[in-house]
């Protein structure tokens, strides 16, 4: 097809899921010959992925000018959407003519976007209303307007597309007024990233190197991932008697994002209560200040920083006094690390829409234990690349003693099924050649709808919002 210049709209590109299909997504389509520019409200280059930062992707950051992303801890969904508008009108008032916009995660833009006269392509990893707090009548109340609005802007997209079978069924039951029923694009891996061998003189490994058998979950630092599940299934499997056993809880964290701060000291607290040894690895570079918001103040989690500054002796090669080591914002060589030498992988998520971390563990041979609902029953085989049981930590726990009492032979064949399975269906040029013939299905049709109308209902729900959550204040 010819070439095509191609807008992605992201509102924070960090290091997640979401990030993750967006950024290799943008490198699909560049490497098959179309311009490709990213617009984020947020990308810190100590945080994100290496593609962001390197050059490989243009990468323009706008509306955060406009708003902070809260007035005092609160309102996160009015700025978010507010920043959102304003990083819109930019993509519209560029120099950069796009033939499509890709726009995921958040829809409130797609009115204003369309004044750029080009076709909207929208991702849904998951309807926003469903995974947002709904507690009290005036959070409801406040909340109407979004989920409303969050309707409407979604559907004035010219092409809709979720990212598994599951999203797919919900996404029909969450938005009753759109009719159409939006296409499956399965998420990829950048294959290639996988295969690159672990550099084992990165000083980032120190804290990391075991003769322990290791159990790993991988996840951001969210409350709703449900990591607490993955620690308590853990200090059952070590109850019974297993000190040649480690968990290793790895996963994105921001000092900006005050739950993820707040989640991993959560956990940290959570172990030590469960009698659990516990260690925290600090990524190289880290700033003091952020140093100081991980959970330091765990008598028995000693803090750990990965750089060549550290002056500690015990480089815990060993790791023989220490039950779960958390690693916050991992870099791409210890998670080949992690997963070169982890004996299972378990996924907390219930529900989810997909998970790409099953994706990652099955492609490194990596047998995974997930929640038995959501995307994983789409991607990991019962019995033949894991195993999916009930979200409890009883089931976690006989699932993990399972596979750790399971033969090496039939433990490999498992890995090695998944790696197949991954292989078949989630390589990057499959979803770059699926991509590309969507959007340009995309620009064969005519445009869906009017954006006047849905410029209008954005005014009008941003400022019903700001009333009732003034009114739910004065009151």
């Amino acid at each position: 097809m010819r070439r095509l210049t191609i807008g992605f709209v992201h509102p924070n590109l960090g290091i997640g899921g979401a990030e993750r299909l967006v950024v290799d997504a943008a490198v699909s389509l560049q490497k098959r010959g179309h311009k490709v520019v990213i617009y984020t409200m947020h990308h810190d280059i100590n945080h994100c992925f290496e593609e962001t930062r390197d050059g490989t992707l243009d990468v323009r950051t706008g509306g955060g000018w406009l708003l902070p992303k809260s007035i005092f801890g609160k309102m996160h969904i009015l700025c978010t959407t507010l920043r959102s508008l304003a990083l819109a009108r930019q993509v519209s008032n560029d120099s950069e003519r796009y033939d499509v916009v890709f726009v995921d995660q958040l829809s409130a833009s797609i009115p204003l976007l369309r004044f750029s006269r080009a076709r909207i392509f929208f991702y849904c990893h998951f309807p926003d209303y469903l995974q947002a707090s709904h507690d009290g009548l005036w959070r409801r109340l406040y909340r109407m307007p979004f989920d409303l609005l969050e309707q409407a802007t979604t559907g004035e997209a010219d092409e809709i597309v979720v990212n598994s079978r599951f999203t797919q069924e919900v996404f029909r039951q969450a938005f009753p007024l759109i009719s159409r029923v939006p296409r499956v694009l399965l998420p990829a891996l950048n294959l290639q990233q996988y295969d690159v061998p672990v550099d084992t003189e990165d000083a980032a490994l120190f804290g990391l190197r075991t003769q322990k058998r290791t159990i790993v979950s991988i996840n951001r630092f969210e409350r709703r991932k449900d990591v607490s599940l993955a620690i308590e299934a853990a200090a059952r499997c070590m109850q019974q008697k297993r000190t040649d056993v480690c968990l290793i809880v790895a996963g994105g964290w921001d000092h900006e994002e005050q739950e993820n701060i707040d989640c991993l000291r959560e956990l940290a607290a959570q172990a030590e209560r469960l009698g659990l040894r516990t260690q925290t690895i600090a990524p190289a570079g880290m700033r003091a200040d952020a140093r100081a918001l991980l959970p330091s103040n765990v008598v028995s989690a000693p803090l750990l920083f990965a750089d060549n500054s550290s002056s500690s002796s015990s480089d815990t090669e060993d790791l023989a006094n220490i039950d779960v080591v958390f690693v916050p914002s991992f870099s791409a060589n210890q998670r080949a690390h992690i997963l070169t030498n982890a004996c299972c992988v378990v996924y907390t998520p219930s529900n989810e829409h997909l998970g790409i971390v099953p994706l990652e563990a099955m492609y490194m041979r990596v047998p995974v234990i997930a929640v038995d609902s959501g995307g994983p029953r789409e991607t990991v085989l019962h019995g033949k690349t894991g195993f999916l049981c009930e979200p409890s930590a009883e089931a976690f726990a006989n699932a993990i003693d399972a596979m750790l009492d399971m033969a090496k032979d039939r433990r490999d064949a498992m890995g090695e099924a998944g790696r197949a399975r991954v292989a078949a269906a989630h390589g990057l040029d499959t979803f770059g050649e699926q991509l590309e013939r969507l959007l340009a299905g995309t620009l064969e049709r005519e445009p869906n709808a009017p954006m006047v109308l849905g410029v209008l209902l954005t005014l009008f729900i941003i400022c019903a919002s700001g009333f009732i959550f003034l009114l739910a204040n004065l009151i």
